[in-house]
């Protein structure tokens, strides 16, 4: 093992010899380097002639670039064209951590990381998949998941994926996802929860939220070591009234001390820019301090420049010249009630009692999405084709569960929307 390893590693058994437990074995191994190439270039830094880095400079000491790209940026060229350091830009970091908690009013006297920024949520749970997931381990992920997550976790790291029901009697399943936590006795345990749920746009209420809080702390108290990945993809996009508005990383960040909380968010869905591919990573456990921290972000800045180097400047650069405008907070707030509006509508064409006829709609009150769940005897894939084919609707085919993203139609089109689905069963059973 790598000294540089071998130093994160005491700090963290000093801290907390859980979370050296809960660490896979690239975990455990990763470091950021702060010798070699890394550390000779810092030490450089300033220095009249300096010759280390791996890119190229005017002779004026400016990011040597092509006028064909710099003429579309408005940005100082220093701000697009050089790296950005493997754990992100320092000032979006900063920056990221009081909007969270600004978003986590609870979060208020907490101590929590500086967030590490990656390529957005995918490479984030990747990187999380990467630090705490073993080949074998299980992760418990509710039956009704990103899909995503197969690639990610199951065929890149050799996890299983360990499903709880989600949903009983119109809201959260405690039973179930307090059983499929007591599941194989005592000992790691891995937990992905993403709210706003992908696909079916649910938020636990602010009381089914607690208990879910109540059965991790139970958990750890009787000696379970837990690491929860908070899929916060979608936050801050909830449409009722005494639905949870924070994200759970908020009470589990120092929850107890066998209970590390892991935040994976961004700024992808939550201010429109998906192709800027920038998220973050932000730690949180109870009693954690400075010293703990600065070990889990070095590990993850360590993991993040063996797999992509560093997020790209300029979209980091962008976010937060766009977080600091004065008229960010309202261009948001303008947004969210188009999609706040696409979701009511949606509501309102569901009221029509003839749907339940072919398809019944799945509990949802935020995000970008909401299902229905298709009748015994259809065929949710022949139910897709049909809609393509006869009425020009696209929707997404999930076991029999059918997706509807809300986030990309207009409010008047839910009513067509949901006649093309009852009409596309109708057809498929002629």
């Amino acid at each position: 093992m790598n000294p540089q390893a071998e130093e994160l590693n005491k700090i963290i058994q000093a801290k907390n010899p859980v979370i050296y437990d809960l660490l896979s074995e690239k975990g455990k191994n990763i470091f950021f380097p702060k010798k070699g190439i890394l550390g000779q270039t810092a030490d450089a830094k300033g220095t009249k002639i300096n010759a280390t880095i791996g890119a190229a400079v005017e002779d004026n000491g400016t990011p040597m670039r092509l006028n064909s790209i710099e003429s579309n940026v408005k940005l100082d060229p220093s701000l697009v064209f050089p790296y950005a350091p493997s754990f992100g830009r320092p000032d979006i970091r900063a920056k990221w951590q009081s909007m969270i908690f600004e978003k986590n009013p609870s979060l208020q006297n907490k101590t929590i990381s500086l967030p590490v920024v990656t390529n957005a949520l995918t490479h984030g749970v990747s990187m999380a998949g990467y630090l705490f997931v073993d080949e074998g381990e299980k992760v418990l992920v509710p039956d009704l998941f990103w899909g995503n997550y197969n690639l990610i976790l199951n065929h890149a790291y050799g996890a299983e994926l360990s499903k709880f029901n989600l949903f009983k009697d119109g809201g959260f399943d405690l039973d179930a996802f307090k059983a499929k936590l007591a599941e194989d006795g005592i000992g790691k345990k891995v937990l992905i929860l993403n709210f706003p749920n992908n696909p079916t746009g649910y938020t636990p209420t602010i009381e089914e939220q607690k208990g879910i809080v109540a059965i991790i702390k139970e958990s750890a108290e009787q000696g379970n070591k837990i690491v929860v990945f908070s899929d916060d993809a979608y936050f801050g996009l909830v449409y009722e009234e005494g639905i949870e508005q924070e994200s759970i990383f908020a009470q589990l960040s120092d929850l107890h001390e066998n209970v590390l909380a892991l935040k994976i968010d961004g700024p992808t869905k939550e201010d429109y820019v998906w192709g800027f591919r920038v998220g973050f990573m932000t730690y949180g456990v109870k009693g954690g301090d400075a010293e703990l921290y600065t070990a889990l972000e070095a590990k993850t800045a360590g993991a993040v420049r063996g797999n992509i180097s560093n997020a790209a400047n300029i979209s980091q650069s962008l976010l937060l010249s766009a977080f600091e405008n004065e008229a960010y907070q309202a261009q948001k707030a303008e947004k969210f009630e188009i999609m706040n509006k696409r979701y009511h509508a949606v509501k309102e064409a569901l009221n029509d009692d003839k749907y339940s006829e072919y398809f019944t709609a799945l509990p949802y009150n935020s995000g970008y999405f909401m299902c229905v769940q298709l009748a015994e005897g259809l065929d949710g894939e022949q139910v897709r084709k049909i809609l393509i084919e006869k009425y020009s609707i696209g929707i997404i085919n999930l076991n029999n569960v059918i997706r509807v993203a809300f986030s990309a139609m207009a409010a008047s089109d839910a009513k067509e929307l949901f006649e093309g689905i009852y009409n596309a069963c109708k057809d498929s059973k002629q």
